[in-house]
């Protein structure tokens, strides 16, 4: 990872939910919320590897996406510490602006479900597959 990668990823975060850079170049982009921009990047096989992401919020739900793409470092604006320690253990350059707790779920009434649904894993390909049986159960159910 160039140094400056997480610094750039940073910079242009404003607008935006995410932000990939590798080696100077901004690779992708979203304004999708949750976990939706990094599940679209990781089912659309977008080659991350190497890259830094400045995400609004992270926690361990999108930190193993992050990790099963290979990205190296990690901004969050609000990061949760089982985000923040779940990247630390699988080595992944971790910043952030507010640490928390934890991640709450959109009503601002409960733990937000992604973050339920990985809580008992720490292999991110079941992770991801919990995760994508969590998003279905969510559609199923509106």
């Amino acid at each position: 990872m160039n140094n400056n990668d997480l610094q750039l990823a940073k910079q242009n975060l404003g607008g935006n939910t995410l932000v990939a850079v590798r080696d100077g170049n901004v690779v992708a982009t979203s304004n999708l919320h949750g976990i939706a921009p990094m599940m679209r990047l990781y089912d659309d096989g977008a080659n991350l590897t190497g890259a830094a992401v400045a995400d609004v919020v992270v926690g361990k739900a999108v930190a193993m996406l992050f990790v099963a793409t290979g990205i190296t470092a990690v901004y969050g604006s609000n990061m949760s510490v089982a985000g923040r320690d779940y990247l630390e253990e699988h080595g992944v350059c971790v910043e952030y602006g507010t640490l928390c707790p934890y991640i709450i779920n959109r009503t601002g009434d409960g733990f937000c479900p992604m973050e339920q649904a990985v809580s008992a894993t720490d292999d991110p390909m079941e992770g991801i597959a919990l995760l994508k049986a969590t998003i279905a159960k969510l559609i199923t159910h509106k």
